[in-house]
């Protein structure tokens, strides 16, 4: 029974954590927008948190969903599917072998350097206006840090275990899928962790330029009429959409790391 009720405990202290914060920062929003300000308009630029949640209602509930948040998120998925496939394949490769990654190093870090956004201009004239030119964006951003950490993952594999495996005669697709994969894992999912929030960054820029639909568009087009609250709840559906992402990422990232996880904790205790 004592250890049901620390149990019990542990998760209404977690759900606590977890809820405790936002509801004080929705209670000192609520306070800061109904604070007079005659200089600025706080009533109207800084609306309180009902007003911008029948604003998303209206706004993102219903037929909008169809049309302006599933095509973002479509988009969103394959950018980040495609970044993944692109960026642990080549980091693979290169981590793999020296003289690719000496030869690639300072290409690598070049584009790395370019702002993605930068990029938009080039991309819309090669691509066209067109759902594979918002992709493109998302993957031309997300792409390096998953990249990077795979090269680094591959290139720290511990030389120990891939030479017995090779003094046992073990193939090298079996090496790359059972001893390298594994242990370059936790930097590849570090990498991906970061290539989310780059991705959803890109997803809503590449929207914002001759785009006629998406969360992006919407955004843009509530500012440039002035529709304040509608404004505000965008930005409010693009961090629901961060924290879904994030919690997605969390449970695949457990399941798949569980034995690094547990490994941790051995080492602490």
């Amino acid at each position: 029974m004592s250890a049901l009720a620390a149990r019990v405990r542990s998760i209404t202290a977690s759900i606590a954590f977890a809820v405790g914060l936002p509801a004080l920062i929705l209670v000192v929003w609520a306070l800061v927008a109904r604070k007079p300000d005659e200089a600025v308009g706080a009533e109207k630029f800084y609306p309180d948190p009902l007003t911008v949640g029948r604003a998303f209602a209206d706004s993102w509930i219903g037929p909008a969903f169809a049309d302006e948040v599933l095509p973002s998120l479509y988009r969103l998925g394959i950018g980040i599917v495609a970044s993944i496939v692109l960026g642990v394949t080549a980091g693979t490769v290169i981590g793999l072998l020296p003289w690719l990654r000496d030869l690639t190093e300072p290409v690598l870090e070049f584009f790395r350097a370019v702002p993605p956004p930068a990029l938009i201009p080039i991309v819309m004239l090669l691509l066209g206006i067109t759902d594979t030119m918002k992709i493109a964006v998302i993957v031309s951003g997300a792409v390096w840090p998953i990249l990077l950490n795979t090269i680094d993952g591959v290139r720290g594999t511990d030389s120990v275990m891939t030479e017995t495996a090779a003094s046992f005669r073990i193939t090298w697709w079996q090496r790359l899928w059972f001893v390298v994969l594994p242990a370059a894992s936790p930097r590849i999912f570090t990498g991906t962790r970061q290539g989310l929030s780059v991705a959803l960054i890109l997803m809503v820029i590449s929207e914002m330029f001759a785009s006629s639909s998406g969360l992006g568009y919407r955004i843009v087009y509530f500012q440039r009429n002035f529709l304040i609250a509608e404004s505000w709840s965008g930005i409010v559906l693009l961090g629901l959409t961060g924290v879904l992402l994030a919690v997605v990422f969390g449970v695949v990232e457990r399941r798949v790391l569980r034995w690094y996880h547990g490994m941790r904790e051995v080492e602490r205790g």
